[in-house]
């Protein structure tokens, strides 16, 4: 059975319509696809003005006044039921109507040196994707180290030439032709409140569980053990991340949870089918 998916009405302000339109605007698409993120949207899509001709929504229903924001910024909004990154994207990708698509988080923001980079990119005809390099900032703070300094994916694409793959997480992108990687980063706020890193927690944890068993990966009580202090000592030690401060011990914690989280929800799904 197909998600549910309901269109809009297309709200757009005059001052929008001009920047995200305007003759001299390269031939690109912005995607997000978002659940409950008023709070931070308006930045994501105000980061892109003049750079993009369309911004593109796909909201999970949300239930706080995500898609209202998304109108008012001159945004498509697509409601959609979320089964998958893979699918929820591919389905944004169906409603680009430019050559080029770029995909962003609702946390995420294109710094104005990116901006430029990529307004000079899209006009090479020799290259079908680019790699965009990640600016990490974790509790307010850019982290260094810890694994997250050389971060980088593939976000902006050849509309006819991208396809989405994967399951209900770790998509990725299917695409012919020659891919490359810009220099400028993408500014990612990802958590700003430890509380707001522990509400994602529990459907990501649960999401991952699901992808594991869906691919007939089974749980191991000494392979989870044994793989918990390697976790924690290749983000804090290996990755350098005692250099990022209380932050590098945070991540390196949490991060190691969220493998021992992961792996006990697949035991338990594992239960449900004896």
């Amino acid at each position: 059975m197909e998600p549910e998916v309901a269109g809009s009405n297309l709200v757009i302000h005059p001052i929008f319509l001009y920047n995200f339109c305007m003759q001299n605007t390269p031939p690109i698409s912005l995607f997000i696809i978002a659940h409950n993120e008023a709070h931070r949207i308006a930045a994501c899509i105000e980061s892109a003005r003049g750079l993009v001709r369309e911004v593109i929504v796909i909201d999970d229903f949300s239930t706080d006044n995500t898609a209202q924001v998304a109108r008012e910024l001159g945004a498509q909004v697509f409601e959609r039921k979320f089964d998958g990154f893979a699918n929820q994207k591919n389905f944004a990708l169906s409603k680009v109507t430019s050559p080029w698509a770029l995909n962003l988080d609702a946390d995420e923001r294109l710094s104005p040196k990116l901006k430029e980079e990529i307004f000079q990119a899209v006009q090479n005809k020799n290259i079908a994707g680019y790699e965009l390099p990640f600016c990490n900032y974790f509790l307010g703070q850019k982290m260094r180290f810890s694994g997250l300094n050389k971060e980088k994916h593939l976000r902006l694409v050849r509309t006819e030439h991208a396809h989405y793959i994967g399951g209900l997480v770790h998509e990725g992108l299917d695409i012919s032709g020659k891919i490359t990687c810009l220099k400028n980063p993408v500014n990612h706020f990802s958590y700003d409140t430890i509380e707001s890193y522990f509400t994602k927690f529990n459907s990501y944890t649960s999401l991952a569980a699901a992808q594991m068993h869906q691919n007939g990966k089974h749980f191991s009580l000494c392979a989870t053990l044994a793989r918990l202090p390697f976790e924690f000592l290749k983000r804090y030690v290996f990755k350098l991340g005692f250099l990022d401060g209380t932050r590098g011990l945070l991540w390196a914690s949490f991060s190691t949870y969220y493998v021992y989280v992961k792996y006990m929800k697949l035991w338990q799904l594992e239960q449900g089918t004896k």
